[in-house]
């Protein structure tokens, strides 16, 4: 088989086009989203939004409503909670953050194992992107679009608070206001990416991408650029691996997407190990060059 074959043959049914075009949505508005967290330092309350909304989800499936009513309910309350807890006691927000979206992850599962369904509620929690239909398809386009519209338009403004939030109250712009807009996009980007790779790994995919594209470049523009081609290519290259190896499709992305930070880690040209050791290399051998140059005196 060659390799036109091996691209070709998956694209003949219609769960692989629709767990294709899934993936890439999701990869697409994760990485973007994570240029930001990664550069204000927001990993860690990543991962807790997009865990804590797993009881909002369920709940929300309980009741009939949309997936996304749930997620933001509880990723607001999970913030909620982390602060009261934080400046009510004297535990700090690394524990608090650890505490409550452990608990509110632990609620998820325990409603998952109460709730009567016709359908895998486990697939909250580990994703089944080849099981995606054309309806979730198009659930999952709405809300991709929903965040990439509210990034472009904020863009600006978010940008400025990650790097300078003084200068952003200075000039009028509320910090608390973005803070809470940041939130709610992870909270309907955990929704978006529910059926790619579950609860459990979206914040691999809410992190990684923007960690490796700050590993290749100094530029937020490039950040930008870069974090979601580089997320869209491994999404691609995680669909297909997990379509001939038969292998868990949002574990394989997730891999994919690791072994590319590890790469760039590795050998990014300023910032990789590699480059950065060559680089010192080179500049204590023109050091020592030039402590031999005798002196002039003349």
């Amino acid at each position: 088989m060659n390799v036109i074959d091996l691209l070709l043959e998956p694209l003949q049914y219609d769960f692989m086009l629709r767990a294709l075009a899934a993936t890439i949505l999701a990869a697409v508005v994760c990485a973007l989203l994570s240029c930001w967290l990664v550069l204000i330092g927001w990993s860690l309350m990543g991962d807790a939004v997009s865990h804590a909304v797993l009881p909002g989800v369920v709940l929300a499936y309980i009741v009939g409503a949309p997936f996304a009513i749930g997620a933001l309910v509880f990723g607001f309350l999970a913030v909620a909670l982390i602060g009261a807890i934080r400046n009510t006691s004297r535990v700090k927000e690394d524990a608090a953050i650890g505490i409550v979206f452990t608990t509110l992850f632990a609620l998820g599962l325990v409603l998952i194992s109460v709730t009567p369904s016709q359908t895998d509620l486990g697939h909250i929690v580990f994703g089944n992107v080849l099981g995606v239909s054309p309806a979730d398809l198009v659930q999952i386009a709405i809300l991709a679009a929903m965040a990439l519209a509210i990034l472009l338009l904020k863009r600006r403004d978010l940008t400025l608070f990650a790097f300078d939030a003084t200068q952003a109250f200075a000039i009028g712009l509320s910090p608390r206001l973005l803070s809470a807009l940041l939130l709610g996009l992870i909270a309907l980007t955990a929704v978006v990416s529910l059926q790619v790779v579950g609860v459990v790994l979206v914040v691999a995919m809410l992190v990684i991408p923007g960690a490796t594209a700050h590993l290749l470049t100094d530029r937020f523009g490039r950040m930008l650029v870069i974090a979601p081609v580089l997320s869209a290519s491994s999404a691609v290259v995680g669909i297909y691996l997990s379509y001939w190896l038969d292998a868990a499709s949002g574990g394989l992305v997730v891999l994919v997407q690791g072994t590319v930070f590890a790469l760039v880690y590795a050998f990014s040209p300023r910032h990789g190990l590699i480059g950065r050791a060559a680089s010192a290399r080179r500049r204590r051998a023109r050091i020592a060059r030039d402590s031999r140059v005798p002196f002039d005196v003349r």
